[in-house]
């Protein structure tokens, strides 16, 4: 399984009528494939929407894109409202949770890390050691690596109910031990993390 994130910055003011539009185009592009999650950002680097598709592999991403382009109510008809789009190939971790339709916000994070080179490995053994323990707390949503895109790229998404029961559950992660998993500045370049909310249409509430 991969994931297509495709991360679009709108001029100001257009975010209402892009989601309506795109809502509307995806009522004909989900014949082809569906949508994993939309959502749009509330905190951090404004006016951008995010789309999430997932497919096997990329053969059939190219696939699904070429019979989608044929459809002539696809692709949305927002061109006029996007200043910049950023595509990106994640995989997810052997052992992350897989992007699932339900309720699980409706608030969510995604954190963006640039790993050290060739520390990948090590990051994943200490996720992989920590993170039962720090589900317990709440659900992660996906955890992977950018296979395609910027190199050396780290994301991880996670779901709250808000914005204090995000706060309460990191404090009380870092009280009881469970996290954060380890390696810090031995493993991470840099950090970055944008709050998200989900679209209408979103598969991911």
């Amino acid at each position: 399984m991969i994931y297509e994130i495709r991360t679009y910055v709108l001029a100001v003011g257009t975010l209402s009528e892009v989601e309506k539009r795109f809502g509307e185009a995806y009522e004909h592009r989900k014949k082809y494939s569906e949508l994993a999650a939309f959502w749009h950002t509330d905190i951090g680097p404004l006016n951008e929407i995010i789309h999430v598709w997932p497919y096997q592999d990329l053969a059939e991403r190219g696939r699904v894109r070429a019979e989608a382009s044929k459809d002539p109510n696809w692709p949305p008809k927002i061109g006029e409202f996007v200043r910049s789009m950023q595509s990106e190939i994640l995989v997810p971790f052997p052992f992350s949770p897989l992007l699932t339709p339900g309720k699980f916000g409706p608030i969510y994070e995604m954190r963006q890390y640039t790993v050290k080179l060739g520390k990948l490995p090590d990051l994943m053994k200490n996720w992989e050691a920590k993170l039962a323990g720090r589900m317990k707390l709440s659900p992660l949503a996906v955890a992977g690596n950018i296979d395609l895109g910027e190199a050396n790229r780290f994301i991880h998404i996670w779901p709250y109910n808000s914005l204090d029961q995000r706060a309460a559950i990191r404090s009380q992660a870092v009280q009881l031990g469970l996290w954060p998993p380890g390696g810090g500045s031995e493993q991470l370049l840099n950090q970055a993390n944008k709050i998200m909310l989900p679209a209408a249409f979103s598969p991911m509430q």
